[in-house]
């Protein structure tokens, strides 16, 4: 037992690949995290330097695009240096900080969908006191809330299992995950199980409760053309950025209760980043393409460039 609390360092599962197709691999990746970087910051930027972007529903936006930012930074600068080595390793506070990272970028993202959709239904159904409910004061409250909420949340259980003795040293993932530090412990850690499910449980109700609002929206809007056409304009990117990182979240979910030893490494591996991929790529482009007041704001940004040049 004396030598289980010497344990600092810990190997993540590699891509088991030749350094030829490793650097294909690098390649693609380092590509993926600059768009990712490119247009998320490009949307941030443009709401932040456009006044007339400053209400709630593009300050939420820019939150989502932010909460992008951070949650990729835990993930493909590491990410990106282990393709360059054969031998993956980190250490347990490394460990325990990117578990940190990720995880609480994935409840965060749910904390603002749900005050996005709280938005869209005080501005569709209650428009009188929209102005009253969604105050400067009440955003910005609800927005640090988003984002402390789910930070503290995923800390307090990170806190419980950086205290575990460790009878193992390899996670069996390409990034550190709490749960599989709870796996190489030398005993089993009921409290940590069940506040992993915890923090399920209150976010698949974030889920249902987005869902939900969406399909009462839905209902009251098919009564006129113009509530149609508002809840086309800026309902649909919601609900849409919903669907794709819940589908997302669930692949890794289902990896993490479910994973199969006798699953191809690949597959494996895939389906535990997807949820770092697609929303990161997709979710910006959604915004900047279905927001007309955005999209309007990119094209004379651009349209700008292209008459100096």
């Amino acid at each position: 037992m004396e030598n289980t609390s010497v344990i600092t360092m810990l190997t993540l599962s590699g891509l088991s690949e030749k350094t030829t197709n490793r650097m294909v691999i690098f390649s693609l990746t380092l590509l993926c995290y600059f768009v990712i970087l490119m247009v998320n910051i490009s949307l941030v930027l443009t709401i932040i330097l456009d006044h007339n972007l400053h209400q709630p529903m593009y300050i939420f936006v820019c939150n989502l695009c932010l909460n992008t930012l951070y949650g990729t930074a835990g993930f493909y600068p590491k990410f990106l240096l282990d393709l360059l080595y054969s031998r993956h390793v980190i250490s347990f506070a490394g460990c325990v900080v990117q578990s940190l990272v990720i995880y609480s970028s994935v409840c965060i993202e749910y904390s603002i969908l749900a005050l996005m959709a709280y938005d869209r239904y005080a501005a569709i159904c209650r428009p009188l006191e929209y102005h009253s409910l969604m105050k400067k004061q009440n955003v910005c409250l609800l927005t640090c809330f988003s984002w402390v909420i789910p930070i503290l949340n995923v800390l307090i259980a990170l806190i419980k299992t950086s205290t575990l003795k460790l009878c193992g040293s390899h996670i069996d993932k390409l990034y550190c995950a709490s749960w599989l530090i709870v796996k190489i412990a030398c005993s089993p850690d009921l409290t940590n199980t069940v506040f992993g499910y915890i923090t399920i449980i209150i976010y698949f109700f974030h889920f249902v409760y987005i869902f939900m609002s969406y399909i009462y929206l839905i209902r009251k809007c098919v009564k006129s053309i113009e509530s149609r056409g508002k809840f086309m304009q800026t309902c649909l990117p919601h609900l849409l950025t919903l669907l794709n990182v819940t589908v997302a979240v669930f692949f890794d979910v289902m990896f993490m209760r479910f994973g199969s030893a006798d699953m191809s490494p690949r597959i494996k591996h895939l389906l535990s980043i997807e949820f770092l991929i697609i929303p990161p790529l997709v979710n910006p482009l959604i915004y900047g393409f279905i927001l007309t007041k955005i999209r309007n704001r990119i094209r004379f940004i651009f349209g700008n460039k292209k008459a100096e040049s």
